[in-house]
This record gives structure tokens, sequence and C-alpha cells, in this order.
């Protein structure tokens, strides 16, 4: 299956409630590279890229999270990038 990269913006309650480090922990233990930081309107943007189905598990695992309140994401794909890890911005 191919590798896709995806950009997503997340609405909600969504910074200082270990987003970022929630993400970047997941992502890795998935084999998923990419990056996600925090932004000044109180948004995160992320890029992910790895197989759909990881992506989907990595989605799925942060709005299970108590703490995190995911209410709007928007998402698109964008080309594949060169790059080793996920890490936080």
């Amino acid at each position: 299956m191919a590798d896709v990269r995806k950009h997503f913006v997340f609405y909600g309650r969504v910074q200082g409630v270990g987003f970022r480090y929630t993400a970047k922990y997941m992502a890795r233990s998935l084999d998923l590279t990419g990056w996600v930081r925090n932004e000044y309107d109180g948004t995160v943007t992320m890029e992910v890229q790895g197989r759909e189905t990881l992506i989907n598990k990595l989605l799925m695992g942060l709005n299970n999270n108590r703490f995190i309140t995911i209410d709007w994401i928007d998402t698109k794909e964008i080309p594949l990038e060169e790059e080793k890890q996920f890490v936080v911005k």
C-alpha cells in the first residue's frame, strides 16, 4: 500500500492538553513521519505521512484522548516529503 501525506488543522480544545506530544508519541509508534505545531489562533496544524490506515489510527487515538476535544478537522492531501521521523515544532 502506498504512502500518503496529509495536512490537518484541528479545532477545539487542542492546545494546553498534551495534543502535540500525544501526536508525536502515537505517530512514532505507528512509524509515521511528519510534524505538529500550535498556531497563534488556538488551532493545531499537523502534517503526517505514511499508510492511510495508520494515519486514521492516529486520528482515532487523538480523538479518544480524554483531555483533547476535537470539534473540527480541515484536511487535505499534499505531496510526499523526505523525512525520517515525526517531530514537534
